[in-house]
This record gives C-alpha cells, sequence and structure tokens, in this order.
C-alpha cells in the first residue's frame, strides 16, 4: 500500500519520533519554524500507519526552531522533548504526562547562541540525560547536565573555534575509552593559527617581491620579529591547514611568477621546513583548502589568472599532492572559496572572474571533480569573494567586492547550490580584500574590507538580513592590500590584521571594551610586495 502522506504548511524542519502515550505505537513531533509550534501525531494501529489530528504546544513568539530530539529528563520511564529555539536563544522543554499530551515549555537560556541542533546524551554518567546544543551564532558547543528533574545545569561551553559556524554535531566513543566525546561540523574557517604552540595565535605575512614567507609570533598584544622562509618569487596568497596529517599548521602559498604552490610543513615550535613545489597555471592568484574527495585529506584549488582555469591538487595526507587537474572558468579568475552550498555533505567552489565581471559557483561531486560552472553577474572587477550567513537562515551566502566599481555584492544562498541576484551595498573604490565577523557581538555577521587606493580599511556592520549600515574607515599608514579577522589579544574581541605593501608591514587594529578599534600598530615584515594572507 502507498503511504499517505501529511499536508504540512507551516514550515517543518525537524522530526523526531517515540512512543508518547505508550500504547507501543510510534507518534512523532514535528519541529515548525514558521508557526512557532511544535505538533505532535499520535500513531494508530492499524495497517495504514496513520495518525490523529495534531496537537500543537508553543515554542514562544519568534522562537524559529531548528531541532528537537526526544528522551527521559526526569526519570518517570515517560518520554519527553527537547527543542533547540534559536531565535529566542533556548532550548525548550516539553515534559511528557504519558497519555500523548505534555507540560507547557520550560526554557533554558542559551545566552545568544543561536543553537541549531541538539542532541541528547548521559555524558557524566550520572543516570540523568543530558543535552548537547551546536551553538551557530556564538561558534561553540554547550551542554546542558541532567539533574534528573525539569532542572538543568548552566551550560558548560566549548569552543568550536573563531568563524567555525558549527552546524551539526554526533555523539559516540571514538576513542574506545567508554566516554562519550562530541564530533561537530563546521561551514567556516580559520587562517590565523598557533605555530609554536604557545597558546597564542600568530600572524603571516607573504612578501611578493623578496620571495619569502614572514612568521609574526604572537605574545599576547606584541608580535616577535619576523622569521623569514624563502619561497618561489612572486608570492601573493598563503593558506594554512594540516597537510601532513601531524596535528601542526602547515602553509601553502601560491607564487605567481613561477607558476606553482610551495608547502612548507611546520615542526610545532614556529619553524617550518623547506619548500615542497607543485605546478599550476598561470599567473596563479589565489587558492583555497578542503577535502573535495572525501578521503579526510586536505585538497588544494589554485585560480590561474592567465589561464582561466582553477588548478585541482589532490593530497596524499603525506605532504604531497597529486598532479593538477583543470576545470575552466570565467575570465581571469582571481579569488577562490569553498565550502558545502547544497548541504550534500561535499565540497563546492564559488570563484571571481575579474576578466568579465562574473562568479562561478562549482558544484563538488565528493570524489575529486567538480561539476560545471554555474555563472552570476557581479559588480566591474570583482576582485575578493568570502562565504558567511549573513541573513541568519544557515543556508550559506557570500560576499564580492570590486576593484572597478564603489560597491559590493551580496549573494544570498537558497540551500541548494543556487543563489539570489546580488543585493550591492556601497563601499570606497577599489577593494582589494573582504573579511567576515561579528564585531559588535549582536549574532550577526559584518564585513571588513581593505582599499588599496585610499588607505583604508571599512567595517560594514551587519543588519542580519542581508543588509549593512554605512562603512565606518579607518586609516592605514599606506596602501592595504589584504585583511584578516581574528581575536589577537585574547580578550574575546575581533581584531583586524591588514598587509601594507608599501611599506612593508603589517597593521594591527585591537578593539577596545567599547568594541572601538584602537589606533594601528604596525609590525615590519621583510617586504610585504603585495602579498596576501
Amino acid at each position: 500500500m502507498s503511504p499517505t502522506p501529511i499536508d504540512y504548511n507551516y514550515g517543518p524542519r525537524s522530526v523526531a519520533v517515540g512512543d508518547f502515550n505508550n500504547d507501543t505505537c510510534l507518534d512523532m513531533t514535528v519541529a515548525n519554524h514558521i508557526v512557532n509550534i511544535i505538533a505532535i501525531y499520535l500513531g494508530h494501529m492499524d495497517m495504514d500507519a496513520t495518525f490523529s489530528n495534531e496537537k500543537e504546544y508553543t515554542t514562544g513568539t519568534g522562537s524559529t526552531q531548528y531541532m528537537v530530539a526526544i528522551g527521559d529528563f526526569n526519570n518517570d520511564d515517560l518520554l519527553d522533548i527537547a527543542v533547540a529555539n534559536s531565535g529566542t536563544n533556548n532550548v525548550g522543554i516539553f515534559l511528557g504526562f504519558g497519555n500523548g499530551s505534555f507540560k507547557t515549555q520550560i526554557e533554558l537560556s542559551t545566552g545568544s547562541a543561536r543553537s541549531i541542533a541538539i542532541s541528547l546524551a548521559n555524558f557524566n554518567k550520572d543516570t540523568s540525560l543530558d543535552i548537547a546544543t551546536v551553538d551557530y551564532g556564538t561558534h561553540s558547543i554547550s551542554i546542558f547536565y541532567g539533574y534528573g528533574t525539569d532542572y538543568f545545569s548552566t551550560p558548560s561551553r566549548y569552543s568550536t573555534g573563531y568563524d567555525s559556524f558549527p552546524s551539526a554535531l554526533a555523539i559516540g566513543d571514538f576513542n574506545s575509552d567508554h566516554y562519550l566525546d562530541l564530533a561537530i561540523s563546521n561551514y567556516g574557517t580559520n587562517n590565523i593559527g598557533d605555530f609554536n604552540k604557545d597558546h597564542r595565535l600568530d600572524t603571516i605575512a607573504v612578501n611578493n617581491d623578496a620571495g619569502a614567507i614572514d612568521i609574526l609570533l604572537g605574545y599576547f598584544e606584541d608580535f616577535s620579529s619576523p622569521l623569514v622562509y624563502s619561497i618561489s618569487s612572486g608570492s601573493l596568497y598563503i593558506a594554512v591547514n594540516d597537510f601532513n596529517n601531524d596535528t601542526k599548521l602547515d602553509l601553502s602559498a601560491v607564487n605567481e611568477r613561477s607558476s606553482d604552490v610551495n608547502i612548507l610543513l611546520e615542526y610545532g615550535n614556529g619553524s617550518f621546513s623547506d619548500e615542497i613545489m607543485y605546478s599550476t597555471g598561470s599567473w596563479p592568484q589565489s587558492l583555497a583548502v578542503g577535502d573535495f574527495n572525501n578521503d579526510t585529506r586536505i585538497d588544494q584549488v589554485v585560480v590561474n589568472m592567465d589561464s582561466d582555469y582553477v588548478s585541482i591538487l589532490l593530497g596524499y595526507g603525506n605532504d604531497s599532492f597529486e598532479n593538477q587537474t583543470r576545470y575552466s572558468t570565467g575570465s581571469s579568475p582571481y579569488s577562490v572559496a569553498a565550502s558545502d552550498f547544497n548541504k550534500d555533505k561535499r565540497v563546492d567552489l564559488v570563484i571571481t572572474n575579474a576578466g568579465d565581471n562574473s562568479i562561478s559557483i562549482m558544484l563538488g561531486y565528493g570524489n575529486g571533480p567538480f561539476q560545471n560552472p554555474i555563472r552570476y553577474s557581479t559588480g566591474s572587477s570583482p576582485k575578493s569573494v568570502i562565504v558567511g550567513d549573513f541573513n541568519n537562515d544557515t543556508q550559506l551566502d557570500f560576499v564580492v567586492v570590486h576593484a572597478g566599481s564603489n560597491d559590493g555584492n551580496v549573494f544570498l544562498g537558497y540551500g541548494n547550490g543556487s543563489f539570489e541576484s546580488p543585493i550591492k551595498f556601497p563601499t570606497d573604490s577599489y577593494q582589494s580584500s573582504v573579511a567576515v565577523g561579528d564585531f559588535n557581538n549582536d549574532n550577526r555577521l559584518d564585513i571588513v574590507v581593505t582599499n588599496l587606493v585610499g588607505k583604508a580599511v571599512s567595517i560594514l556592520l551587519g543588519y542580519g538580513n542581508d543588509l549593512f549600515e554605512n562603512e565606518i574607515a579607518y586609516s592605514t599608514v599606506s596602501s592595504s592590500y589584504s585583511v584578516v579577522v581574528s581575536d589577537i589579544n585574547e580578550d574575546h574581541r575581533l581584531d583586524i590584521v591588514v598587509a601594507n605593501p608599501e611599506n612593508d608591514n603589517i597593521s594591527i587594529f585591537l578593539q577596545d571594551t567599547n568594541r572601538i578599534l584602537e589606533n594601528e600598530m604596525s609590525f615590519s615584515s621583510s617586504d610585504t610586495g603585495g602579498g596576501t594572507f
């Protein structure tokens, strides 16, 4: 017999199944984010697998539930319900009576976490069920320890790393020590790293003219003199990751003049090996890293401006890579970002094409190859691209800034690999780089843009609905070419690092207690020469 669907128009986002009225028939609960309710459907014992009419329980105005889970929280052998209410920053608990009905919601505050996923387990072996939440807004996971009643502990929070945007978690004993562990899936990335294992963030500058990489080791609010490592001439862009699976952060740099990419392996004390070179196309400009063939090894994609294609280098996990595989792009590709735009657990690419004012979306198959590019028009000479969720719908979007027009574009994602028409926002002319972060702690992504001609770095605060405030500009000592965002001095406020090619230095802007950027601090590098982070 064909199943009879339940017609539903209230934005169902998550479903869980259990026996709520102890009749041995499975029932279900559905989280409905449009009308802010959970619905209960009681199952009937018949051959048609039918359900009763729904019973509704409110989760609160604006709660925007993302996930629902079932368990016995108060040890009465009756099933209860937990809901992740992202919009109101709480976990809703509905205690069951055992007859298919539930008490009014009890709220557990998550602060400003915007929790979007929830799982249940007994983490501390005390016979009471605990709750784990994935906190998209604060880049963390939280554990609420249960007391076996309707009370829970205040959340214990664990960071997943700045700009990680955690989206899902799994629970299991992964190391066979009889303790439950967590595995978290993150949308985001973080390119500044701790290279000498002293728990302080360090900074990298790429020196185009000198053919070198500078490592500046962090000392709370200061940096060491640069440690200089020679690489091929014309180094323009750098990425950070663990390329040989030794848990140490390595470097990869593209070199436009020698048309190759260099790998420098890290020893764990802030020092690096000699370069290992791999050929690319002509005049490579940028790169991104990710696992393109789902073998748990880091791969690379390099954008080749004069060849009009990208090079995919699949990693073996031992610091070596396969020869490049080429995929055509638009004219004069310049920048690339890697993420999962259609939620199929496969890495996709977005590429800016400066020569024909477009971007290309290349969806990944998950085994190394990519689909043919889908093109979208942009402003004049798109320069830099970065991925984030700019309208707080948990679908990945991206921002493009332009070297040839006084604006940027926001492309909002549908979550299926396609995007809305671009939304413009005004900026100064000749933007060279863009980064994102939440500078005012409102759980909305903001944008940082460097202005090469105007000698400034600008912040555009986001409203969380795809719109941004007018830019706030901060002067730099020279032309600003590249920017990254991180918490340099570990005060839980985002800071800005800018590469200045004219003066051969990098600039640090720290946020004060009022979340205003302090005066620029400059640190010399050997010869920045137009390089990027």
